[in-house]
């Protein structure tokens, strides 16, 4: 969650020190824009940033890993030499910092163009032979456990190791699709073994070459920026520097008007990693695609698929998105180990994709709802004004027209969005008070209200979550859970969001002529009605349902520098004491789940997947690579009933949409897709086994906190 509203002014001295700080033109020196940032930094981020570090020795030593993991992730440039050499200036960065001094960095700066230079006739050499694919040899790709070479020889062998990785996965594939067509056709002659080892190595040598072209094209800048975020991103994972030209970038995808497939990216050791599918985006309609997913591959078309692997990200997103219309095919190294191919048709994200929707289902012959919220959405510049809030209440007395008993509402994947909706929310199921405690630094939490005494649903509820709920979700599934007003089912924890950002503009605390870009900053913490803060913890279900996420490290805490988890005072707030058999329910959900043969399969796929995520060992010889590929597909086989799974139940759009589906055929296809999945979705299917349980007292009963 963001916010445009934040403001830090610098004293006014400040400003004619930097307009008067020394110019030089020589190489190696700062151009007075350097030293502006550096200096505009250090006081935006002690001074403005909700939990400021102190820049000292210890900050120094967390800078210095980052910049050079950064740089040289999988240590194919320098040498243990250069990071020696490097290590003089760990525990004086900090110092450096604080005069402008940037030398550390025009050290490490220069030696990495010099070792770059350097490997560009390594991959050539090493790429002209023939790998040896019988040879028992394995290569570990976490890069964190392997050491720095001590010369040109180490340096030489750990490229040949990755160029031999990424050789063997291209081969693999050429043989799979030999055997293929043989299969089809038992006349084909299939090209040998040779001859496609030949092949997918001169496919390695175009997709380095045109590596080392991008890494040429990048200025000066970009290898600044990666300094600058190097120490920004140590206050918290959030805080993040925008050069110009990717501030340029944030402010359309901002707007919604980036092209592409609908996906945040993140790196991860060498691989492109999917951290997050943007509601209505092509990848989320799409279906394939999940968070936790690695790109290892990308295709234009029908093109040649370009190996991503070992790319900077900012090359492989280059690569992924594209114009509107446009096909791109992914090779995806899926989170159970699997391999696959998907296509998607780029385009931008539709908005109405994000907007609520909800079905009718029967049950017992009794009715229910499932609202599907896939963000909190508020949009000042639209006509009319809608917003998650306003179509929350359209869309419940819809459903309370047609005699609905409970409701679902399925806040899975919502990452958040509008703090102001979320309270909007969560006060339509209680009468009034507090719903969130908002923040800033050395300061005393601000507790944010409903303070609408009418109440929208007063009924039974129950709301789902996963482990990709964040943020505004939280907030509101929290405030539910504190009130005792739903019952929440799903992962074993929400996110863990519980930090607020701000976009600054620092020009404005200049007067030079140059842009010097942005910085995304944490100013701000959220806190439940109960006291404890959503950060790092999220929100704990009240029924757990296992699900493939339940043990991948896709949560703030598995982030680096996150903020810590810490308490307030608890507000003054009434529970809401309608159920009846409110704790019944839950045990014996639990009892339902725990004997549940399918959520017990879901609990051991989910213990197999963190075990091939934890797997970094590649096997370089051929037959045993194969046979570790075949031993995956077999294992993933085990959990193929999982994804035939089917209900009794069925669902229907409510009865206002139905004229709108008689029109609308892109609408109507759509609905049909998603009743279609509902069907299939064991969680909603518990959900709606719960909710069918609770039940409201007879009268109202208030306790107070």
């Amino acid at each position: 969650m963001m916010t445009r509203k934040f403001k830090l002014v610098l004293p006014v001295f400040f400003v004619v020190i930097l307009f008067i700080s020394s110019q030089t033109n020589a190489k190696t020196d700062p151009e007075p824009k350097d030293k502006v940032l550096i200096t505009i930094l250090k006081y935006v981020l002690t001074q403005g940033h909700y939990q400021p570090q102190e820049i000292d020795d210890a900050f120094s030593e967390k800078v210095f890993n980052n910049f050079l993991e950064r740089l040289d992730p999988s240590k194919r440039y320098f040498l243990q030499s250069d990071i020696d050499e490097f290590s003089n200036y760990k525990k004086l960065i900090d110092d450096q910092i604080n005069n402008e001094d940037l030398s550390f960095f025009f050290l490490v700066y220069e030696r990495l163009t010099q070792r770059i230079e350097e490997s560009k006739p390594y991959y050539k050499q090493i790429l002209t032979k023939p790998f040896d694919f019988n040879k028992d040899e394995i290569y570990d790709v976490d890069y964190e456990k392997s050491n720095y070479a001590l010369n040109a020889s180490g340096i030489i062998n750990t490229w040949h190791k990755q160029l031999k990785f990424t050789t063997l996965s291209r081969l693999s594939d050429k043989i799979f699709t030999e055997e293929d067509k043989k299969k089809e056709d038992d006349t084909y002659q299939t090209i040998s073994f040779n001859e496609l080892e030949k092949d997918a190595r001169e496919a390695t040598l175009i997709s380095m070459n045109e590596s080392y072209e991008r890494i040429e094209e990048l200025t000066y800048s970009d290898w600044f920026s990666t300094y600058i975020n190097s120490i920004s991103e140590e206050f918290d994972p959030h805080t993040t520097y925008f050069d110009p030209k990717v501030k340029k970038r944030f402010d359309i995808s901002m707007a919604g008007k980036l092209e592409g497939i609908g996906a945040r990216l993140q790196k991860k050791n060498d691989y492109t990693r999917v951290s997050e599918l943007i509601s209505g985006g092509p990848a989320w309609k799409q279906g394939e695609l999940e968070v936790g997913d690695f790109i290892t591959k990308v295709a234009q078309g029908d093109g040649e698929p370009v190996n991503i692997v070992g790319m900077r990200l900012d090359d492989a997103i280059e690569y992924i998105k594209g114009k509107k219309g446009t096909e791109v095919r992914l090779t995806l190294k899926k989170i159970d180990g699997t391999t696959k191919v998907i296509s998607i048709i780029r385009d931008v994200v539709e908005l109405e994709e994000t907007f609520i929707k909800s079905s009718v289902v029967k049950k017992d012959d009794r009715t229910f709802a499932v609202i599907n919220l896939p963000k909190f959405y508020i949009d000042f510049d639209e006509k009319n004004y809608r917003t998650s809030s306003t179509d929350m209440i359209k869309e419940i007395e819809r459903l309370k027209n047609e005699n609905v008993e409970g409701l679902v509402i399925d806040l899975r994947n919502n990452g958040g969005g509008s703090l102001k909706t979320a309270i909007e929310i969560s006060g339509l199921f209680i009468e009034k008070g507090p719903i969130v405690q908002v923040k800033y630094r050395d300061k005393d939490a601000d507790v944010k209200k409903d303070t609408d005494p009418k109440i929208q649903w007063d009924k039974p509820l129950v709301i789902l979550v996963n482990e990709l709920s964040a943020s505004a979700s939280e907030i509101f599934a929290a405030a539910m859970q504190d009130y005792g007003r739903a019952v929440i089912i799903g992962g074993k924890q929400t996110y863990g969001k519980g930090t607020v950002q701000s976009v600054l503009d620092l020009n404005r605390y200049h007067n030079l002529k140059e842009d010097i870009g942005a910085l995304k900053m944490t100013i701000q913490k959220f806190y439940r009605i109960n006291g404890g803060s959503t950060q790092l913890e999220g929100v704990h279900s009240d029924i757990m349902l296992p699900d493939r996420y339940t043990y991948m490290n896709i949560g703030e805490r598995d982030l680096e520098n996150p903020l810590k988890f810490d308490k307030v005072p608890q507000a003054s707030y009434s529970h809401w004491n309608n159920y009846e058999n409110f704790d019944e329910v839950i045990d014996n959900s639990k009892k339902r789940v725990a004997n549940n043969d399918y959520f017990k399969l879901i609990y051991q796929n989910a213990k197999w997947l963190k075990k091939t995520q934890d797997d970094t060992l590649i096997y370089l010889n051929y037959e045993a690579y194969k046979k570790d590929l075949e031993a995956h597909e077999n294992e993933s086989l085990k959990y193929k009933t999982l994804r035939d799974y089917k209900t009794h139940l069925t669902y229907t759009s409510p009865l206002y949409e139905k004229a709108l589906l008689d029109k609308d055929k892109d609408l109507a296809d759509k609905r049909i897709a998603w009743h279609k999945n509902l069907k299939k979705d064991i969680y909603v299917e518990e959900a709606l086994n719960v909710l069918s349980e609770l039940k409201i007292k007879p009268q109202h009963h208030l306790v107070k906190n």
